[in-house]
């Protein structure tokens, strides 16, 4: 089945492993927590993909999470899935071990592991690459500025409507204070940065595909903010409604956004999700700045079929009309039941109650990274003592 151009293998292709499939293909290992899976996690993915042909991704159990950095978010079934539909994905293995080894890379027979250029430790401060790394079996991708689960979390509890823009503000340094950084400095690694979106990224995550002879274009339209399991279910169900699916989705502006859902929404801009959504498998193009209603003009446009919309409230336009006039009297609109009723709000939620064990989390993360680097600045700085000795 093809998905937004991608395979999806309805049987692991881990359990064929014979040196012929090893000589065609070039299978690569990916791991992680996954948790919160943003726009940086897919990237990483993606350049993982781009280094090989068949992606595998093991994602870590909510036990080993909670032992080696704390409390996850999400629980470990929604964080599966959550990776299951990511569109540079080909299978995922649950409950993965948190130490990379060359046992695992064996077992589903991968010729490397990739990994982004920060550091990932256990709970005793090691390194879980080391092994793979020492046996050259490792490769690196670049880390995504701008965006971290420690940095999302932060902006949910900072409760100003524009804090997206507004990241240089004393309010909003304080509280990264409290999130990103540690009693014994700031890591490279755990800290907050602006994401700056440019063309080529957009490029990279874009499909490029044009819809098919045959194909049912769909079209549905929100804020899709924190891309999250209820968006993925909703665009799953969307997807089924044909054989042939090309499903586009409009993203409302943040001021719209706002305007609508009010509070501190959206807690990502609109670059951060055009992102989040394009790397979902299920979609086939985005619109960057959707209007509000659905009019007749745009389902010409893009020669809508079918416009779908969940079982979440319908806010009303600036004028107090409804949105989806225009699709419901032409007889196109449907309503979409996911069976799942995990909001943004509800999300938003989870990380208040759990408020004070999430910046423990992020401290003892960031504190445990700072040891590293200090460790390694130290041996950098005899093996300099060393050279200059030698010269002598």
């Amino acid at each position: 089945m093809m998905k937004n151009g991608h395979h999806v293998s309805s049987a692991p292709a881990s359990a064929d492993c014979s040196p012929e499939k090893r000589r065609r293909t070039v299978r690569v290992w990916c791991d992680g927590c996954y948790d919160m899976v943003h726009y940086g996690h897919s990237n990483q993915l993606r350049q993982a993909k781009a280094m090989g042909d068949y992606l595998i991704v093991g994602v870590h159990t909510d036990e080993e999470i909670s032992k080696h950095k704390g409390p996850p978010v999400f629980t470990q079934a929604e964080r599966y899935k959550m990776v299951r539909a990511i569109k540079w994905v080909d299978e995922i293995v649950e409950g993965a071990p948190y130490v990379t080894t060359l046992e695992t890379l064996d077992k589903y027979c991968c010729d490397f592991c990739v990994h982004g250029d920060d550091i990932t430790l256990t709970v005793d401060g090691k390194d879980t690459y080391d092994e793979v790394k020492k046996s050259g079996r490792y490769r690196e991708c670049k880390r995504t500025q701008g965006v971290s689960t420690t940095d999302l979390v932060g902006r949910m509890l900072l409760m100003t409507k524009a804090h997206h823009s507004n990241m240089g503000r004393s309010d909003y340094q304080q509280h990264t204070d409290n999130f990103g950084r540690g009693p014994k400095g700031h890591s490279p690694w755990t800290g907050v940065s602006q994401f700056l979106q440019t063309s080529q990224k957009i490029i990279q995550f874009a499909s490029g595909k044009e819809p098919q002879p045959g194909d049912t274009i769909i079209y549905v339209a929100g804020a899709f903010d924190l891309f999250h399991i209820g968006h993925v279910d909703f665009l799953d169900a969307v997807s089924q409604l044909s054989e042939k699916p090309y499903v586009i989705v409009g993203l409302h502006f943040d001021q719209e956004v706002n305007r609508y859902k009010g509070k501190n929404y959206p807690i990502m801009n609109i670059h951060e999700r055009t992102l989040s959504v394009l790397a979902c498998r299920y979609v086939s193009e985005v619109v960057i700045g959707a209007p509000y209603a659905v009019t007749k003009d745009l389902l010409d446009h893009f020669k809508v079929d079918l416009v779908c919309h969940g079982k979440t409230e319908v806010f009303p336009d600036r004028d107090g009309s409804d949105p989806y006039a225009v699709p419901r009297k032409m007889g196109i609109l449907r309503t979409v039941d996911s069976g799942n009723s995990l909001t943004t709000d509800v999300i938003v939620q989870r990380i208040i109650k759990n408020r004070l064990l999430f910046e423990a989390r992020n401290q003892k993360k960031e504190a445990k990274e700072m040891a590293v680097i200090q460790a390694m600045k130290r041996r950098e700085e005899d093996k300099a003592k060393e050279r200059a000795q030698a010269v002598l």
